[in-house]
């Protein structure tokens, strides 16, 4: 069942990626799993802009027009899942410094899985407040990272000190991501597809 590692991950992450280690699913259900949860951060992001409205700080809500807020969900998806699929290359293509031979389906699994905590920080949108979601955004990331370094050396199949060494690189790489991810975002906005605020 697509998801059912979500629980274990949370409660003994170690134990459940050496279950996840055990029974390598299809790159379908890695992709099913990435293509789902990402769905949670977009669907309320789209609701807390064109139905809640944002508080920044002092000042009005902000809300953003549905076809606005629309076009920004379906951006925002197709960036979660191409940064999870690049991360996952990158996981792929590191291994060989470290003396690992995942697959690329594995690598794909790490990306995933590793990448879950952080986009259940979307429920926090039901609140959305900046820094209530910042505050939420900083405990999903500290949790996603801790992920990482627990599952790399499981998944990888190398001893903890080079996982940790590993990790570390993979985090770089996904700083460097999250940038490109950003600067293009800021691109797009300066050729005219940025948010239409409600007036």
């Amino acid at each position: 069942m697509i998801l059912n590692h979500l629980w274990g991950l949370y409660i003994n992450p170690k134990e459940e990626w050496h279950s996840i280690d055990k029974r390598h699913e299809s790159y379908f259900y890695s992709f099913s799993h990435i293509a789902i949860i990402s769905l949670i951060p977009v669907l309320m992001g789209y609701y807390s802009a064109a139905h809640l409205g944002w508080s920044i700080g002092v000042g009005d809500i902000i809300k953003l027009t549905h076809n606005s807020a629309m076009l920004m969900s379906i951006g925002m998806y197709f960036g979660l899942m191409t940064g999870v699929m690049a991360l996952a290359v990158l996981i792929h293509e590191l291994a060989k410094a470290f003396d690992a031979t995942p697959t690329y389906t594995q690598a794909l699994e790490l990306a995933a899985y590793t990448a879950t905590p952080l986009f259940m920080v979307g429920f926090a949108a039901f609140y959305p407040v900046l820094w209530f979601v910042m505050l939420i955004g900083l405990v999903g990331l500290g949790y996603s990272v801790y992920l990482l370094y627990a599952g790399t050396p499981i998944l990888m199949h190398i001893p903890e000190g080079k996982g940790f060494i590993y990790a570390s690189s993979v985090v770089t790489c996904g700083l460097v991501l999250l940038a490109i991810l950003m600067a293009t975002s800021v691109i797009l906005w300066s050729m005219g597809m940025g948010p239409v605020y409600v007036g």
